[in-house]
Parts: C-alpha cells; structure tokens; sequence
C-alpha cells in the first residue's frame, strides 16, 4: 500500500465526508493504493455514525473510535500501530489541511529520501492574537532547544516513512513534538513543505491558550526524557554531587574561619549564627536528595522492560 492518511477527530461531522471524499479524488488522480485511517477521539456529536457510513461506501475508509477523548497524541499513537502505507500522511479533519498536498509530500519521503516532512502554514486565516503570535513564539523557542529549524512544528499535515511512527510512541500532548521524538530515534532527514492553509469551514478551533502552557511544559518533558531517561543519574548525579559539594566547601570555610580566629584570639562569630551555614546546609540537603532521585531513577530504568530498546536499521549476516 502506498499512502496511509491518518485523521483525528473530534466533533467533525460535518467536514468528514468532504475531506474523505477529497481525499479519494486526490488518491484516484495519482493512481496511490491508500487507506483512510478516522480515529474519534470520543466524539459526542455523531461523527461515529459517519464514519461508519463512509466505511460502507469506501473499503479504503477505516476506523478507530475511543470510549472517551484521549487527545490528539493518543489518536495519532493508535493510528500508528495500525497503519500499513509505505508513507503515512497525517492531517486535521478541520478541511484547513488540503488534500492536495500528498502528492508532493510523498514524493518528499520516496524519491527524496526525507525520514519526515512537515508541513508549514506561511499564511494563515487564524486570529493573529489568539493563534499567529503565540504559535511564532513556541515555535521559535522549540527551534532553540531542539536544534530542528521548522517553521511550524504544530501543523497537523506531516509525513513520515512507515518506519517512523512504528519506532516512536507518542503520549499526552507530544503530538506537537513528533518532529524531536523522531530526531531523538535516529531519524534526522526531516524537511519541511510550504503547504496551502484553509478558513475553518464549519465548527470552531478546539483549542484554546492552555495549549501553549502544555507545550512548553511538554517540551522541558521531552527534551529531559530523550536525553537521560535511560541515564537519570548522568543528570540528578551531576547536580547533586555540585549542591552537596558546594554546600560542603562553604560549611568547611565557616568552621576554619572560626578555627582561625580563635587561635589569633580574634573575635568571631558562631558557625551556626550565620544564615551562610544555613545556605550551606541548605544546598547538602538538596545535593543529597538530588543524588538518590537518579540513584532511584537509575534502578527503575534498570528493571524496565524496554531498557535495552534501539532501533536497528540494517543488519548484515
């Protein structure tokens, strides 16, 4: 199978048989062999009854539906695991993505050998307040601490070869960094697509500013797990041991200042009268509880199941 496009959904009955018929049209002009995978992320509308509708009238439109809503990151991880296209294309069911761009985003993956493309929206039809000016920030910033030059790591129309979303989980609201996930497990060829942005045809935005909190909270999370959640202890090991020695240093200075001055007879002032001593004590106590988090950390990362997990791209025998 050459494409599989992935849609999540929540509250979108009207714009589904548009956007699967759209994407049929697409599909049938370039001659792709494609599944639709609708994921309804606990709708309350009746978008389940469409998709099941759609699915008796296209054999190429699948579904997944949750008993309540997850989020977008647990639709997406779902759809992953099922899909079976060489190129796995994911979109809004919003009709803000265009259809009309999986053309040239397969071509990105098959003949020019990107891992991922993303999609970016240089113009967009959202609230500048609301949506334009936050979503540059987070952008900017994630750019920064990821060392991923996109403009738009939010767009909801990405590709990925098959060997992606099968090698990465994604959880809570990771949606949004599927691009650093990636990079994280071996995967680095990621470019990025000028696509085409849509007016919202029908319902409103499902998110609002709480996103932008998430996200970056999101981000501090996935940029700590990638790099020492198999090696706690490289971390809270390091800190701990600088807090406790630096506290230790200072507590060492105050007792040999007092040892001095009363060998010079000098006047002096108790160890323990000196909000330094307190600091110090202060900075032992966190280096200390610093110090067994990684250790803990360290034998939880030991007993777990996927603690030898890699990926393994060729194999020569």
């Amino acid at each position: 199978m050459d494409i599989s496009v992935v849609v999540p959904l929540f509250n979108e009955e009207e714009s589904l048989p548009e956007l699967v018929a759209w994407i049929d049209k697409v599909m049938q002009e370039n001659s792709f062999t494609y599944e639709v995978m609708l994921v309804d992320d606990g709708s309350n509308d009746h978008s389940w009854d469409v998709v099941e509708k759609l699915r008796a009238e296209n054999a190429n439109v699948k579904g997944i539906k949750f008993r309540r809503n997850y989020g977008k990151s647990a639709a997406l991880n779902a759809a992953f695991e099922q899909v079976q296209g060489d190129v796995v294309i994911t979109m809004d069911a919003d009709l803000q993505d265009s259809p009309d761009e999986i053309p040239e985003l397969y071509n990105m993956i098959t003949k020019d050998g990107y891992d991922l493309v993303s999609g970016w929206k240089k113009v967009r039809y959202d609230s500048k307040i609301a949506k334009n000016i936050p979503s540059k920030f987070f952008n900017w910033t994630t750019r920064r601490i990821s060392k991923i030059y996109l403009h738009d790591f939010n767009c909801g129309l990405k590709a990925y070869r098959k060997e992606v979303v099968k090698s990465i989980e994604v959880y809570g609201e990771m949606h949004r960094y599927i691009p650093v996930i990636a990079k994280w497990a071996g995967f680095t060829k990621i470019g990025e697509k000028v696509v085409k942005h849509q007016k919202r045809k029908y319902g409103e935005s499902k998110f609002g500013w709480n996103r932008f909190i998430n996200g970056y909270l999101d981000l501090i999370t996935i940029t700590f797990v990638s790099r020492f959640g198999k090696k706690p202890m490289h971390f809270f090991g390091l800190w701990g041991t600088l807090f406790f020695l630096a506290g230790g240093i200072i507590t060492l200075w105050l007792i040999i200042e007092k040892l001095v001055a009363l060998h010079n007879n000098a006047i002096f002032r108790q160890v323990t009268d000196q909000p330094l001593f307190y600091l110090a004590l202060l900075a032992m106590v966190i280096g200390m509880q610093l110090f067994l988090s990684g250790f803990i950390g360290e034998l939880i990362s030991r007993s777990s199941a996927d603690r030898n997990k890699y990926l393994i791209e060729k194999v020569l025998q």
